[in-house]
């Protein structure tokens, strides 16, 4: 793990590391902010997952969710959004291949050889930064879009290693609308029972009990109907008495605006389940 930039940031420090993934099979970058450098303290960690055609790069440029992360005393990892290389894997689409791994593990050709960012996301990084960086082993996670999908089916699939869940515009329901229909055909071939164990709303009509959750959608986004469908996680939340909130944010869209606007309230909702 090599530490390749570094920025002081509200009293604390913005670092990007490069490391070989065993996972992915290539080389693999993830953001790091650290809240202060005091040394022999360690910090509970918010895992942040990008959406399509992002890196690691973008949430910690347009979010502005450093101060926040200071304020409350915890660790934010971003990583890439999916395997990179020349070896790896691509479509010309922008919703398909390289940053757009969809947070699963590929099963068909030629996406199984890299394309496994579920093992990833739950198992890999977060043994890689606890080992190497101030993490005091208590998670949560969030997400945006293509993200918050996946933030929302890794924290239900593994309730046990997350204290809280949220999303900004996630997919909820990638096997009912043409994002996910079209990446889980690709990735997963066409056996539809094998979609379920990736889709949020056949996941929150399994569980019984979840970590708490926050999703916001903007009523302005153009993916709102399409793409998003807030309305189907609210109803299965309702009807098995989940303990979540959603949040229709009037006039705000899908963009890094729309993050900004509302990451402090997401960080500060994290932070009350992290120091519990």
């Amino acid at each position: 793990m090599e530490r390749i930039e570094r920025h002081a940031c509200f009293g604390g420090w913005q670092d990007v590391y490069q490391h070989h993934s065993v996972a992915l099979n290539c080389t693999m970058k993830f953001a790091a902010y650290l809240p202060s450098d005091v040394i022999d303290k360690q910090y509970p960690v918010i895992y942040w997952l990008s959406g399509l055609t992002c890196n690691e790069q973008n949430f910690i440029t347009k979010a502005g969710a450093q101060q926040f992360a200071a304020e409350h005393g915890v660790i934010i990892i971003a990583p890439d959004t999916s395997p990179r290389g020349e070896q790896v894997a691509d479509d010309d689409a922008y919703d398909l291949g390289q940053g757009a791994g969809f947070y699963l593990n590929a099963l068909m050709a030629p996406w199984r050889d890299h394309y496994n960012m579920y093992d990833y996301i739950v198992d890999e990084l977060p043994t890689l930064v606890e080992a190497h960086l101030p993490a005091n082993g208590k998670r949560a996670i969030l997400g945006h879009s293509m993200g918050g999908y996946g933030a929302l089916m890794i924290g239900l699939r593994n309730s046990e290693r997350y204290c809280s869940i949220s999303a900004f515009a996630p997919i909820v329901a990638p096997t009912q609308v043409p994002w996910g229909q079209k990446a889980f055909s690709a990735y997963l071939g066409e056996d539809k029972s094998l979609w379920a164990r990736y889709d949020t709303i056949s996941l929150l009509n399994e569980i019984q009990v979840t970590p708490p959750m926050l999703v916001d959608v903007g009523t302005h986004d153009p993916f709102y109907h399409d793409q998003l469908k807030p309305e189907l996680f609210a109803e299965v939340c309702q009807r098995k008495c989940h303990d979540f909130t959603l949040n229709l944010r009037e006039g705000y869209d899908h963009s890094y605006y729309f993050i900004a606007s509302f990451i402090g309230e997401h960080i500060a909702f994290h932070a009350r389940y992290l120091k519990n």
